[in-house]
């Protein structure tokens, strides 16, 4: 196996049984057909899991709008980019040759993509107990604050705040197309909200964008409807 991968996996304290999934983790889809968006959505699902069940043990006395508020901040694109920083990922990517030259490997939503790639990767290759454990070393050194302010909280949070304080689901998010070379795509991304059977669409030039542009648009649309 490459070096890099080898040190990786002592940075991250686990071995995989299967490499070529490590290795499909750190594939942006503008490097090949066979890339590591499916891992990434896995891997949010596993983390946001992980991240509640810390929440739930360590804040045992904090409310569940609260906690809510708290796990919104740790699992944030600026989070997981920071948590991929010090891993060194960014060497590790394998892009695309316009995505390379274009800031790629340093840019927050692939760090941050890879991030949740690996752990859905890891998540696969072991089951959620070694991908808890995972998550739980990632967050080690991330302060866990009960009273994590809420101010400049970005429209998916704020979404997610004002359904959950109007006693709704939290909002469906679908990718309905993408535009563009690989290294230069554009996500259009659908956000619904099913109790209202209300549907925003918002552009990014990456999926988390693409869901931050459709949660803005959700929220002006429930700000006009009076329910602020």
């Amino acid at each position: 196996m490459d070096g890099g991968l080898t040190a990786l996996q002592s940075r991250l304290k686990y071995t995989f049984a299967d490499p070529r999934l490590l290795q499909l983790a750190l594939t942006h889809r503008s490097f090949s057909a066979d890339h590591n968006e499916r891992l990434e959505f896995l891997g949010d699902s596993v983390l946001n899991l992980a991240v509640s069940h810390l929440l739930y043990t360590r804040l045992a006395a904090l409310p569940e709008g609260d906690l809510s508020r708290v796990r919104a901040n740790l699992v944030k694109q600026d989070t997981l980019h920071r948590l991929a920083v010090g891993l060194a990922l960014s060497p590790l990517l394998r892009l695309g040759e316009g995505e390379a030259r274009s800031g790629g490997p340093n840019r927050p939503s692939i760090l941050a993509d890879a991030l949740e790639a690996l752990i859905g990767a890891v998540y696969l290759d072991a089951g959620f107990a070694a991908a808890q454990a995972l998550v739980h070393r990632l967050y080690e050194a991330v302060e866990i604050n009960p009273r994590m302010e809420a101010v400049g909280k970005d429209p998916k949070t704020e979404l997610q705040e004002w359904l959950q304080g109007h006693k709704m689901k939290l909002p469906v998010y679908r990718v309905a197309g993408t535009l563009g070379a690989a290294h230069k795509q554009t996500f259009d991304v659908e956000c619904e909200v099913p109790e209202l059977g209300l549907r925003e669409r918002g552009i990014g030039g990456s999926r988390r964008a693409g869901e931050q542009a459709a949660a803005a648009a959700m929220l002006i649309r429930l700000k006009a409807r009076g329910g602020a």
